[in-house]
């Protein structure tokens, strides 16, 4: 009889081991937008900021004349306080005293800080991690995991949809691919 007691509790131990299933980028973008987004005409890439010349601010906010859907803010209410995980690239904003990372923006492309046009709000989170991750280079992809919430956020260097409070951050390895 007790031999069968333990079986339900290693099946539920093992399945709170198992990792969140991926969320997709698209999946945080309502319907519309992504028709819109397939719709749009092909982005000039000449500007400034692609010759490597950036104005004092420079980061991921829009710049003007871009399609409506470039700046949407739209976001999809199911996602609201959904536990996740993300893949994606970080754009560090705030270090601890061990320079670990505890405040950052997580973006679906390498090098958005630096692309032209950067995402748009809704393909922009927030992430909060106040055990901090050590970020040696913005190309490295992580694995973020947490609670996802639909909270505006706007700053000088971007506009973000979305905000995550992340239970666990770590680097994709190529065994997760």
């Amino acid at each position: 009889m007790r031999r069968f007691l333990l079986l339900p509790l290693l099946l539920v131990s093992t399945l709170a081991c198992a990792e969140i299933p991926e969320t997709d980028w698209l999946e945080l973008m309502p319907k519309s937008d992504q028709k819109a987004l397939e719709a749009m005409p092909e982005i000039d890439h000449n500007s400034p900021e692609a010759m490597g010349t950036f104005d004092s601010k420079g980061g991921l906010k829009q710049g003007k004349g871009l399609p409506a859907v470039m700046y949407s803010t739209k976001t999809v209410a199911g996602m609201n306080g959904k536990t996740i995980r993300l893949g994606g690239y970080p754009v560090p904003l705030e270090t601890d005293a061990k320079g670990n990372s505890t405040l950052f923006f997580l973006v679906p492309y390498p090098g958005a800080c630096i692309h032209v046009p950067p995402p748009p709000p809704n393909q922009l989170v927030l992430v909060r991690y106040p055990k901090g991750v050590k970020i040696d280079d913005i190309y490295t992809p992580l694995w973020v995991t947490g609670g996802l919430k639909i909270e505006k956020v706007s700053n000088d260097l971007a506009d973000a949809a979305y905000a995550l409070d992340a239970a666990k951050v770590r680097v994709v390895v190529e065994a997760d691919l």
